[in-house]
């Protein structure tokens, strides 16, 4: 018996949803490719991926400018919508933390986990008594996963300077998170690292190093990861799906066979929406589903961007990719990429491009003005680099709302939240499954084969 193709809403026209929808489109299973209309209030689809134009560059990225490369899903995607042969690499260059003046990040470290005490010992990063109780995490007892909190983790196993100088930093810039407040288990590298043994540092010491024929570590569209926004939302066009910019979701109601989404019948709905977004659409269908999706926080960032006349750089930077500013250290800037020296393609002739980081979770900035953001980056990176900045071009951008905070327990959460969702409604994306372009990919991924099981199941 053929199946008829199930009419499909989804709600959220970033990566996770357009993902989706690709995967809603292009069934795995053989099946037939379901009737796909996308939602998104804004302009253009692609949510946070965003290149635009910048200093006479075509593209440079105003949100994230890369995705993990060696998580399948991102790769995947790109190659099946037509992007594979544009995909390329950083350069490799030195990061550091900034603490009273710039430290190289000491070798063997897991997302600022030692895993190599001989290397932690030679950096000057850490004190030699911050050094000593990092030494001792071998003869520490067990320490609990229970609590689920990442810098409590770190500060029992290691101490308060790693947690502080490392740890927090570098997990804190890729998450804009207090780590002190942070779900341990939603840094897949480091719950895994803390899974397999007592102690951290015998467990690394066992790690298998990464093959040098494992490739990149990080991928992106040589056209910026809106390219890759842009391409995906073209793919789905292509396929079938119908595209709704300007669109915000008012309304998801049930009508007895399926969902009216803002009075058009659906038969299932992909939520993949911002977790305040998705609760104010289910506050009648699923109150307490809602209840629970509105505590889950969200911080504000803001990107400022700016290209530095070149004979103004010093050499002494040249070869750098960024550096990381520690909480203690911080006023509004938490890192700083450099990112024309990070990217071959975005170099620009006669400037070096930055972006400039502002703000994280406990680290409001959105109420400042864009002249007030811009000239606290200018002045903090140049308290840094020891530099009097004076840019020929800049750009800032704001991003409400722009990082889920994933508190302890956070995964336990969402889990009952989905358990109580009614049959046909499905979550997807940063706020729910985890927080990178492969993760909300998979998210997506996965509410769509949750979608065409439940089809089968009905036609069965």
């Amino acid at each position: 018996m053929t199946r008829a193709p199930q009419r499909v809403a989804v709600v959220g026209g970033g990566i996770a949803g357009l993902a989706a929808a690709h995967a809603l489109l292009h069934p795995g299973d053989g099946g037939p490719a379901a009737e796909v209309a996308v939602f998104d209030r804004e302009p253009v689809m692609g949510g946070k991926l965003r290149a635009t134009p910048f200093a006479g560059h075509p593209a440079i990225d105003e949100g994230p400018d890369a995705f993990l490369a060696r998580l399948p899903w991102a790769t995947a995607l790109a190659t099946a919508v037509g992007l594979g042969e544009q995909l390329v690499a950083p350069e490799s260059g030195r990061a550091a933390v900034w603490w009273n003046q710039l430290h190289p990040i000491p070798e063997g470290l897991l997302l600022g986990m030692p895993t190599d005490v001989l290397a932690l010992a030679r950096s000057r990063l850490l004190s030699w008594p911050g050094k000593f109780r990092a030494a001792t995490e071998p003869v520490r007892r067990r320490t609990s996963l229970e609590p689920d909190s990442l810098g409590g983790f770190v500060r029992a196993r290691f101490g308060d300077e790693v947690q502080v100088r490392l740890v927090d930093p570098l997990v804190g810039s890729i998450y804009a998170a207090d780590t002190d407040h942070f779900s341990l288990a939603a840094v897949p590298q480091i719950a895994d690292l803390a899974g397999k043994g007592r102690s951290v540092l015998v467990t690394g010491r066992h790690l298998p190093k990464p093959a040098a024929s494992a490739g990149p570590v990080f991928y992106a569209p040589r056209d910026g990861m809106g390219a890759f926004a842009g391409t995906t939302a073209a793919a789905v066009a292509a396929a079938g799906g119908t595209l709704h910019i300007n669109h915000a979701v008012q309304t998801i109601e049930a009508d007895g066979v399926g969902w009216n989404v803002d009075g058009e019948h659906f038969d299932a709905v992909v939520l993949a929406s911002p977790a305040a977004a998705t609760s104010h659409l289910l506050r009648e269908l699923a109150p307490s589903q809602a209840a629970m999706l509105a505590t889950i926080p969200a911080a504000d960032v803001a990107m400022v961007t700016l290209a530095i006349p070149a004979p103004d750089w010093p050499p002494r930077l040249h070869g750098m990719s960024g550096y990381l500013v520690p909480k203690p250290m911080q006023r509004l800037v938490t890192a700083t990429s450099f990112g024309s020296q990070k990217w071959a393609h975005w170099a620009v002739d006669g400037a070096v491009v930055l972006r400039i980081s502002l703000g994280r979770d406990g680290l409001p900035v959105l109420h400042l003005t864009d002249e007030q953001l811009l000239q606290a980056a200018i002045d903090e990176v140049g308290q840094h680099l020891g530099l009097s900045l004076q840019p020929a071009h800049s750009r800032v951008s704001r991003w409400a709302g722009a990082f889920p905070q994933y508190r302890p327990h956070h995964a336990r959460r969402v889990a009952e939240i989905e358990a109580g969702l009614p049959a046909g409604l499905v979550l997807a994306g940063a706020s729910y499954h985890g927080i990178g372009v492969p993760a909300c990919i998979r998210s997506a991924q996965n509410a769509a084969a949750a979608l065409h099981a439940l089809a089968r199941s009905v036609a069965e």
